[in-house]
């Protein structure tokens, strides 16, 4: 028996080719494309919320399920396929239904496949560079529908999809017809856009949203941090390199720097370890190395047990009593679940929003024990932590470009 609650069975039925089914993090979002691809695709019948009942597809459809690196190595998607007798395995596969699960990484492979019903996971078709291009290629061929927690910001986000579902022939169409570009920028930067009455119903044909019934309640705590100020100083006004007494030339250089000077602050660390000593069970996401090697010391230091996953380390979460869980933004914020922990620490800020929700959606999911989940923010009053905490505020993303505009 699948068990579905009742707003992912009203999103199926909502459901149609070349949607966006969009939930929150840990809403259910995998079983119910699922449950779609097996109802409305094939034409078969899992006995959702019916013990007992099984009809084999009437229409058996080949799967290719295109996710994040890290639900291909978990095995996440081979666990969700089990209930509705889906393998990889096609001679034990229902009605010998292929089941391809692979990563964006490798989307171009698929690029000839014909026939066959595509899950994207975890929405990357925004730009227009290969993974996007190989998208369109196969959305052209195949039926498809795309799984996101945060499917766009803004308009141009959608032009890929608006393209694959027919509503325009290509970019460049979208673009007449809709964006203004401004005319005092020294790169292409969209002033406005036009006819967005037109966009937003083209926006609603495709996204389906799913509304969480869950009871978890997010707790979000700022912790205020200390900075040296002279230092900030001396690298963001002098644009001098403290570490190795050089200028400095670039301008992605210089926000490593003033992210080291706040980041690197002994306040952060005794913050951090305040929280530890309270908390048995704590994930912590960072951005740099220095963070890391920081972090690492102070678990040794409290003789805590610690696992890592970022770009180098691929270590599962832990299994004793007391443990620390590092993680690193851009390796780990999606693709895993923990439902014995109800903390995080941020201990310093992302330039994304959609990056620090889905991070902080590792522990809010629907079958974890915890009601009451717990995120604490260290950063301090520093020009750029105000700043990027102003832009996620906002759901936004934090640019270094206006920073320096306006500093």
């Amino acid at each position: 028996m699948i068990n579905l609650r009742d707003y992912q069975i009203e999103a199926i039925e909502k459901m149609h080719n070349g949607s966006i089914l969009c939930g929150s993090v840990g809403s259910g979002k995998s079983r119910t494309a699922l449950a779609y691809f097996f109802t409305k695709v094939c034409l078969g019948d899992p006995g959702i919320n019916r013990p007992h009942v099984f009809v084999k597809p009437k229409n058996p459809t080949d799967l290719y399920i295109i996710t994040t690196a890290k639900k291909r190595e978990s095995l996440e998607w081979e666990g969700e396929c089990v209930p509705f007798c889906l393998n990889k395995d096609t001679d034990i596969s229902v009605c010998k239904i292929k089941v391809t699960i692979d990563s964006w990484n490798n989307i171009k492979k698929y690029k000839k496949v014909v026939g066959a019903f595509f899950i994207f996971d975890e929405q990357r078709v925004v730009g227009r560079g290969a993974w996007v291009k190989a998208f369109l290629d196969i959305a052209r061929k195949n039926k498809w529908i795309l799984l996101s927690a945060t499917p766009g910001d803004q308009w141009s986000d959608y032009i890929p999809v608006f393209i694959a579902n027919g509503f325009y022939r290509n970019r460049t169409e979208f673009g007449t017809e809709h964006i203004v570009y401004s005319r005092f920028s020294k790169y292409p930067k969209i002033e406005k856009y036009l006819n967005e009455g037109k966009l937003l119903r083209y926006r609603n044909k495709i996204l389906v949203t799913m509304k969480d019934e869950r009871i978890t309640k997010r707790h979000y705590i700022p912790i205020w941090c200390s900075y040296n100020k002279d230092s900030y100083k001396k690298v963001f006004v002098d644009r001098w390199n403290i570490y190795d007494k050089c200028p400095i030339e670039e301008t992605g250089k210089l926000f490593y720097l003033i992210r080291q000077v706040v980041n690197s602050d002994p306040s952060r660390l005794e913050e951090c370890m305040k929280i530890l000593n309270e908390k048995d069970k704590v994930i912590i996401f960072y951005n740099f190395v220095y963070e890391l090697m920081l972090l690492k010391d102070l678990c040794e230091g409290l003789k805590i047990e610690y696992a890592e996953w970022n770009g180098q380390v691929h270590e599962e979460l832990p299994k004793t009593k007391r443990w620390v869980y590092l993680v690193q933004y851009s390796a780990g914020c999606e693709g895993w679940n923990c439902t014995t922990s109800d903390t995080i620490i941020f201990y310093s800020q992302n330039y994304s929003y959609r990056m620090t929700e889905q991070a902080a959606g590792r522990i809010d999911r629907m079958n974890t024990k915890f009601v009451d989940l717990y995120y604490y923010i260290l950063k301090s009053k520093s020009p750029i932590d105000l700043a990027i905490a102003r832009a996620l505020s906002k759901k936004k993303n934090f640019n270094e470009k206006s920073f320096l505009a306006s500093n």
